[in-house]
């Protein structure tokens, strides 16, 4: 599958030609080795070697290494029509590390033991933190990454602390409502809808979709700013209309509009049906208290799904969201949440992150260094996601668009498919493919998921090798 790469790299522009030239070399082992560690996907000392430098020179940067990539997304959302879902959120890296002080700090847990007075002791996670924006169609096929901004605290943060700064070194707590945007955390969102709306190009097609820690005002108004729209779950309370009541007490006054069911899992896996009452409202949300002479008034439709009854193992469903787009039928409600619900790609994501390329588990002893290996294993991720995703919205496209001719001649040489059928399809060999991985392909199973795809992502690189080597399968 190295052709893919190629498409991937292409707009990048290191400052150096014979670093591009180590970066593709990099991507490559690392994509024939996924969840290796560095040693065992570079194969030697001196390949080893020449990736440290690579991860540790001061010219290379987690910019450098995702702008082709940046480039391919924006190719990709150019060739489609429509709007397009930007799916934002937020991840954690813990590191094991003797000492945090070379990577940064995450934030502080209970150790698990006590001091001499009875209290709970508390352990500093030594971390990264990324937040990452991708772009998906609305069926769920990702297109790639938009934008993604790595983190780490030196010294730890957080909305305690910030409460409980004072005011000019005095007794008085602050209410963070009223802390400017800039000086928390939560600038990220802002800066990633900015990067994503430079590198897309076209504003009005994206639609932007974060959970409740996307219920930001001033993310609101950028979005607004941008000429960019968003689908965001929120867990405040504002005031609406002329102030003197709130966005829940408008919403009770509300009929209920529609009533939808959808299929859910309950925590077992078992399927069954809910239904929810569906009320919108388009209605006048004011800025907080503290802003109001900063920010104006955005008038925005106001979405609430509820789930009739209690349903067992499992939380009823009780979505709130926030969207500028008018709505004004069932269907263009329906539609929002189902766009809302695809925001659990971006968690599959991280996942495949996380799990698949085990990004957690390097020994990589500086934050620059691990900022740049974690770029390097984003671009991977998307791939391995997309191709689960692929066969699932378009399985019928032809397998060529996936796989290399030699890749095609050894899946089918080594994987045989029970109906015998030699169609050449991306979903016929992608089921080949996670095969190879320990899928069954039993009658009834689900679709292949991210696990089996990269495991047989590694098996048929080393059948690859080994095919090559024996002279048995020609280029």
């Amino acid at each position: 599958m190295g052709s893919w790469i190629d498409q991937e790299l292409a707009g990048c522009g290191f400052a150096d030609a014979r670093l591009g030239k180590r970066f593709g070399m990099l991507m490559a082992q690392l994509s024939r080795g996924l969840g290796r560690t560095l040693p065992l996907a570079c194969g030697d000392w001196s390949a080893t070697k020449a990736a440290y430098r690579f991860l540790d020179n001061d010219r290379v940067s987690e910019a450098d290494i995702l702008a082709g990539h940046f480039q391919a997304t924006q190719e990709r959302f150019a060739a489609t029509d429509g709007p397009m879902l930007v799916l934002h959120d937020t991840t954690e890296f813990s590191f094991t590390r003797s000492d945090p002080a070379a990577i940064g700090q995450t934030k502080k847990v209970p150790s698990g033991h006590k001091d001499q007075a009875g209290r709970q002791r508390m352990h500093t996670v030594c971390g990264m933190l990324m937040h990452s924006s991708l772009v998906v169609t609305t069926e769920g096929l990702p297109l790639g990454l938009s934008a993604i901004k790595l983190w780490t605290r030196k010294k730890f943060k957080g909305t305690n602390a910030l409460k409980g700064r004072g005011i000019n070194g005095g007794k008085h707590t602050i209410n963070t409502t009223r802390i400017p945007i800039e000086e928390k955390e939560s600038i990220r969102w802002l800066e990633n809808v900015r990067q994503s709306t430079a590198n897309l190009g076209n504003a009005s097609r994206c639609v932007h979709i974060g959970d409740r820690e996307a219920d930001i005002y001033e993310l609101f108004c950028q979005c607004d700013s941008l000429g960019a729209h968003f689908v965001f779950r929120t867990c405040v309370d504002r005031r609406a209309g002329e102030g003197k009541e709130t966005m829940i007490e408008v919403m009770e006054e509300q009929p209920v509009r529609a009533v939808h069911r959808i299929e859910v899992q309950d925590n077992k896996g078992r399927s069954s049906i809910a239904v929810l009452d569906i009320k919108y409202h388009r209605l006048q949300v004011c800025p907080p208290i503290g802003k109001q002479k900063r920010y104006d008034n955005l008038t925005l439709t106001a979405i609430h799904a509820t789930e009739r009854g209690t349903p067992k193992d499992r939380e009823a469903i009780e979505w709130k969201l926030l969207t500028d787009l008018p709505i004004t039928c069932k269907a263009d409600a329906i539609e929002k949440l189902e766009w809302y619900a695809l925001r659990w790609r971006i968690e599959t994501f991280h996942k495949v992150l996380k799990s698949g390329c085990r990004a957690e588990d390097s020994k990589l002893r500086s934050a620059e260094r691990l900022a740049n290996l974690i770029a390097i294993l984003c671009i991977l991720s998307w791939r391995v996601l997309w191709l689960c995703m692929i066969n699932r919205v378009s399985p019928d496209l032809p397998a060529r668009l996936v796989f290399t001719d030699t890749e095609i001649k050894i899946l089918e040489h080594v994987v045989r498919m029970k109906d015998g059928s030699p169609r050449r399809t991306v979903g016929s060999f992608l089921i080949r493919l996670a095969k190879l991985g320990g899928y069954l392909d039993r009658t009834g199973d689900l679709p292949p998921g991210n696990m089996v795809l990269w495991r047989g992502m590694a098996r048929l690189t080393d059948i690859h090798l080994g095919f090559s080597l024996a002279g048995n399968v020609g280029s």
